[in-house]
């Protein structure tokens, strides 16, 4: 069972209210487990979805004291070491950018700790150049605020920076960053026809970064 199945389960089960519209409104499809590529599911940080599933408690009639208490004790987060599943050669794939001299950043919505465990278990701790995550406090995707932070971070210009991502508020945050290349990668949740109207260049995978 997914992550985000089991979640499900664990509110209604505490709350003893049917949560069904939890996966349609995070986006998530029980069946075949996939996630929509715009939901709040791929483009919200924790904090945000633990207040998305209090609110829809109190939208199917329970008391906002006892949603919270609901969701407070079913709320579990999932081991991102565990879940991450590399789709290239990571380690491998960085040290060769920043060979060429290629400074590396990070904006993720996931939450910093996790993220910092997950770089860790991957061996990629030591070339990230800067990091930036949904719980910093910044303005979230697709604003621009994420490429901003980095790019002061690295000391590059948004003008010579490059937005990769698999989700279109990624190259949304990226054009509206002002960046000079913005990437769509097809490895991820969003299909082609989605990222295709926002990128400059799609990729199959991560890996194709050094050809470019």
């Amino acid at each position: 069972m997914s992550s985000c199945s089991t979640q499900n389960s664990r509110v209604a089960w505490f709350s003893h209210r049917s949560l069904i519209c939890l996966f349609r409104t995070m986006g998530f499809a029980p069946r075949s487990r996939r996630i929509a590529p715009d939901g709040r599911l791929a483009t919200t940080p924790m904090a945000g979805l633990r207040a998305l599933t209090v609110d829809l408690l109190c939208e199917a009639g329970l008391p906002r004291q006892a949603s919270e208490a609901a969701v407070a004790a079913a709320w579990y987060a999932p081991d991102p070491v565990a879940l991450a599943h590399p789709l290239a050669d990571l380690p491998a794939l960085f040290g060769a950018l920043r060979k060429q001299c290629i400074k590396i950043a990070v904006a993720t919505m996931d939450d910093r700790t996790p993220t910092e465990a997950t770089f860790a278990r991957l061996g990629i701790e030591h070339l990230v150049d800067a990091l930036v995550c949904g719980d910093d406090g910044l303005p979230l995707k697709p604003a621009p605020d994420m490429v901003w932070a980095v790019c002061r971070a690295t000391g590059v210009s948004p003008a010579k920076a490059v937005v990769v991502g698999d989700a279109v508020a990624d190259l949304q945050m990226g054009r509206a960053a002002g960046a000079g290349l913005v990437i769509g990668v097809l490895s991820g949740v969003s299909p082609k026809e989605i990222l295709a109207p926002h990128a400059d260049l799609l990729l199959e995978s991560v890996a194709e970064l050094v050809n470019i």
